[in-house]
């Protein structure tokens, strides 16, 4: 990109999953270059220089909060004893559901799966009538337990919603704990199988218990860690829930972040405390107070939504090692958060632009270019960014009066001043 290019106000309206990209340099030869999209915007016919080993260089990024930006939202339902009168509630959930995001966005769909616990013994009894049935009450009909059955892809008929849920009866397990991370996990996997689209993306879990995590597994004899990968039949039901682990934290977060998921924890009051610690380990997911019964579970995602959209967490990905990346917000009139992996503003509004100065510095020799990305989290739009490093001292022609010798006062010659 050239010496002392500068870029004054490039935006790209559609870039973003309801955020647009801005991004300017200092007016100085550039350590680094954006590749593609904003090298064919600026018509560069090279890129710059490599930057000198330990020094840093700045750059700019904005985003702009978009109106009216595409939303998928998959409720994932525990369909343990306990949920019983909730079920009822979500039933007739469609249509509100829909009303509500549509007063936020024009294009939205909604989709449904459901879980109870891995079917063995101790999470649910395996005595087959217990399987068949497992009502506590046995003149009552309940369905048998599942780890995870994905029912209603994402769609836009809220009909077709409440009839699906309609036929969905409540089941039940032993422990108390739930099987809730193999349902998250496998309605993040299986991409093609919920029908995920490349919008803003949110799975509302809704659950009056606690989850099971890696390692509960050996419980059951279950000592493989959980693979990552989509294990669906064809009648939509989490097939290899005997023979894989419950995934951890850690897995379960950068399995969401990847595959931009912004989860909202609808849980109720007893287990708050826990889903707000967990909250903290998944970026961009908020946690919301459960009545009994359910009966506040759209305005909870209505809120949830809003939180989520306005604030922004710039993050950078696949980084080279030896190079680090620092971040300075620049909220405007939003809350600005300081320290912290990225940058982050909170209560953007839309149409609202924050900015963000980048730092890179590399502190190692880098074999050739490397490329790594920054993205807003929970959207799948992202800007990369080409780096290489200065480790040889470049010895071309002389310079005479360079800058480098004392404001102009020697030659410079293969990085010596004569």
């Amino acid at each position: 990109m050239g010496r002392g290019w500068e870029v004054e106000g490039w935006v790209d309206e559609g870039v973003g999953d309801g955020w647009s990209v801005d991004e300017g340099s200092p007016p100085k030869p550039l350590a680094l270059q954006h590749d593609s999209l904003l090298s064919q915007v600026l018509g560069v016919p090279r890129p710059p220089p490599p930057h000198p080993l330990g020094e840093q260089h700045s750059f700019s990024v904005r985003f702009k909060r978009a109106e009216g930006y595409p939303v998928d939202v998959y409720y994932l339902m525990d369909l343990s004893y306990s949920m019983k009168d909730d079920l009822e509630n979500i039933k007739k959930l469609g249509n509100d559901l829909l009303a509500a995001l549509r007063n936020i966005t024009k294009s939205v769909k909604i989709g449904f799966g459901s879980f109870v616990d891995k079917t063995v013994l101790p999470y649910v009894s395996t005595v087959p009538a217990k399987l068949r049935n497992p009502c506590p009450d046995r003149s009552e009909q309940c369905d048998s337990p599942v780890s995870f059955r994905h029912v209603l892809p994402l769609t836009d008929n809220a009909s077709a919603f409440e009839s699906r849920v309609s036929q969905q009866r409540i089941s039940g397990n032993l422990d108390s704990p739930e099987g809730g991370f193999d349902a998250i996990m496998q309605a993040a996997v299986c991409e093609e199988q919920i029908g995920w689209r490349n919008v803003t993306r949110l799975l509302v879990f809704t659950s009056d218990d606690v989850f099971h995590t890696a390692g509960d597994g050996k419980l059951g004899g279950i000592f493989l860690p959980n693979d990552n990968q989509c294990h669906l039949d064809t009648d939509g039901l989490y097939s290899k829930s005997h023979i894989y682990d419950y995934p951890s934290v850690g897995h379960l977060a950068q399995v969401l972040s990847a595959s931009n998921i912004q989860p909202i924890f609808a849980v109720t009051g007893s287990t708050l405390p826990v889903y707000q610690e967990l909250s903290r380990m998944i970026p961009k997911s908020v946690v919301g107070e459960l009545k009994e019964d359910s009966s506040n579970v759209v305005q909870l995602i209505s809120d949830a939504y809003n939180s989520l959209s306005s604030t922004v967490n710039l993050e950078h990905f696949q980084l080279p090692p030896g190079v680090s990346v620092a971040y300075e917000s620049h909220c405007e009139d939003a809350t600005r958060s300081l320290g912290g992996y990225g940058g982050v503003c909170s209560g953007v509004r839309i149409n609202q632009l924050v900015s963000f100065t980048v730092t890179v510095q590399a502190d190692a020799c880098l074999e050739g270019p490397h490329t790594f990305a920054l993205r807003v989290l929970g959207f799948t739009e992202e800007v990369r960014v080409e780096l290489q490093t200065l480790c040889e001292c470049p010895c071309g022609q002389p310079e005479p009066h360079a800058t480098h010798c004392s404001g102009g006062h020697g030659t410079l010659t293969c990085g010596v001043c004569r």
